[in-house]
This record gives C-alpha cells, sequence and structure tokens, in this order.
C-alpha cells in the first residue's frame, strides 16, 4: 500500500512539473517575436522530436520482425514437439502479447516519456494478479507439462487422485476424465503433473491374477492342471510369457492357489471375469472342492 501511494506522489509531481514547464513556455513565447523564437524551438524541440520519432519507427519496424520471428521459432518447437493444437494457440497468443508490450514500452521511451513509474505500477498489479490466481497458474503451468511431454495421451486409462478412467480430454487447465460408470471428472492439470498417477494401457501387455481356494485334502497337481488347461484354451491369454499356478498361502481353511496370466490391456476386465466363471463351474467337475471358513471345537468332559 506505501508502494501504490509513493508511485502515485511521484506521477502527481511529475505532472505538475509538466504544466508548469508548459506554463512557462506559452508566457516566453507571448512576450517574444516569432522570428525569434521559432528557429530556437525547431532547433530545441522539433529536430531532436523529428529523430524520435524516426528511430521509434525503426525500432517498431525491428521489433515487429523479431515478434514474428520468435513466434515462428515457439510453432516450429512446438510442432516439433508434437504439442496439442490448443497450447499452440495460447502460447503463441501469449508470446505476442507480451512481446509487443515490452515493444511499446521501449518505444515510449524513446519518445522521452519517463516509464519507470508505469512499469513499476504495472510489475506490481500483476503481482498482485498472479498472487490471487497462484492456484490457477499451478493449473496453467501443469497443463503445458502435460500437453509438451504427454505422460499419458487421450484413451488411455489412468488412476490419480483417488479417481481411475479413460482420458476424455487434455485441456490447459485441468484434464477430463470418464469412468467406468460414465461420470465425467475434472482434475486439476497442477496436481495431476506432481501427483502420483498409475496409466493401466501404457505398455502393450499386463499381467492379470487370480486366488482360487482349495480345500485341505484336494489335489494340487489336479487343480494345477485344471486351472493351466482353462488358461490354455483361451485365446485371449497370451501364450508368452506362460501362465503360471503356484500355492501362495496355506490358510487355517484352505489352500490358496495364485494363478498368473499376461493378456492384452484392453482384454484385463473380460479375461478377469469369465475366468472367475470357468473356474467357479470346472474345479467341482474335476472333483475339487471350494472351502468353507472352519472352527474346531473341543469339549472337555472333565467336568
Amino acid at each position: 500500500m506505501l508502494e501504490n501511494d509513493t508511485l502515485v506522489e511521484e506521477v502527481t509531481v511529475q505532472k505538475d512539473s509538466l504544466v508548469k514547464e508548459v506554463t512557462e513556455t506559452v508566457e516566453m513565447l507571448r512576450e517574444t517575436p516569432v522570428n525569434e523564437w521559432l528557429p530556437q524551438m525547431v532547433h530545441q524541440y522539433v529536430v531532436p522530436l523529428a529523430l524520435r520519432i524516426v528511430i521509434a519507427l525503426i525500432v517498431l519496424i525491428v521489433g515487429r520482425w523479431v515478434i514474428k520471428l520468435a513466434k515462428k521459432w515457439l510453432a516450429n518447437g512446438l510442432l516439433s514437439k508434437r504439442a496439442d493444437a490448443t497450447l499452440h494457440r495460447f502460447l503463441s497468443n501469449l508470446v505476442s502479447v507480451v512481446l509487443n508490450f515490452v515493444l511499446i514500452i521501449i518505444i515510449i521511451g524513446i519518445l522521452g516519456v519517463n516509464t519507470s513509474s508505469l512499469v513499476a505500477l504495472l510489475a506490481s498489479a500483476g503481482l498482485a494478479i498472479g498472487m490471487a490466481l497462484s492456484g490457477t497458474l499451478q493449473n496453467f503451468a501443469g497443463g503445458v507439462v502435460i500437453i509438451m511431454f504427454r505422460p499419458f495421451k487421450v484413451g488411455d486409462f489412468i488412476s490419480a487422485q483417488g479417481q481411475e478412467g479413460v482420458v476424455k480430454e487434455i485441456q490447459i487447465f485441468n484434464t477430463i476424465i470418464t469412468t467406468v460408470d460414465n461420470k465425467v471428472i475434472y482434475i486439476p492439470n497442477g496436481i495431476l503433473s506432481t501427483g502420483v498417477m498409475t496409466i493401466f494401457n501404457k505398455e502393450d501387455t499386463r499381467r492379470v491374477e487370480w486366488v482360487v481356494s482349495i480345500s485341505y485334502g484336494d489335489d494340487f497337481d489336479r487343480a494345477r492342471a485344471v486351472l493351466l488347461r482353462l488358461c490354455e484354451e483361451d485365446p485371449r491369454i497370451l501364450k508368452s510369457p506362460e501362465a503360471t499356478a503356484d500355492i501362495a498361502q496355506l490358510t487355517s481353511s484352505s489352500v490358496d492357489i495364485k494363478v498368473r496370466a499376461w493378456v492384452k490391456p484392453i482384454d484385463y476386465w473380460t479375461v478377469f471375469f469369465s475366468m472367475n466363471e470357468k473356474v467357479y463351474k470346472a474345479l467341482p467337475e474335476e472333483g475339487l472342492h471350494f472351502p468353507f471358513p472352519q472352527m474346531d471345537v473341543h469339549v472337555d468332559q472333565k467336568n
């Protein structure tokens, strides 16, 4: 607040000084014949002003050429990174606005206008706006990072910030995902670009796992043979790497067999659910049993 008051005071002083100088000049011109002050005015004011205008025009032409060159360089860089068209347009417009603003400040300075107070005032306003929009600017920066480096793309199935779904659209400030039950969720790009994320279809294959429990006393080798046969018969399960079935845990009521197989990401859930159905039907046909929780009760006959 004190800084803004100081800037206002400086502008007021400059205005008063300019008014006083103009008033004194007008009074002098009234009292002096034209043939005396005109050559002096031309030499003292018109010639320097004309020279400044010429220099300002040259700077304007060169500056516009530099801005066009900078925009072309930026466009080529974004094309080489295969950046999104939205980011391309936004950054191009942002660079154009910033560079044109700088060019205007330079030209105003060349024409003799004191720009220090104006620049300081604009800097203070920019700082205040930046602090007010810190969250939005963070999301913008995250969007730029995501669009340029593409850790994921539209169509990927991701899990981030406790949400899972298919990426529908990547915007400058948010990423839109659609969940499996068709809900639309907007995730801010700021936390998305810095947080932990799981991409389920990034690789060409995924491993699907089942835990199948059989009763104690059942033939484990037979159970394993049945499980591997079911995997072999499913064309969606890849032959390499081969499916495996091993004892994962001996619990109080069951022998747990962990089955591992590899599939394409698009087949993950269909294979998982269909295999559960096949196992439920096949094991009883082979004389194998699904265990129930058991409890041994010992009765003391002494009393």
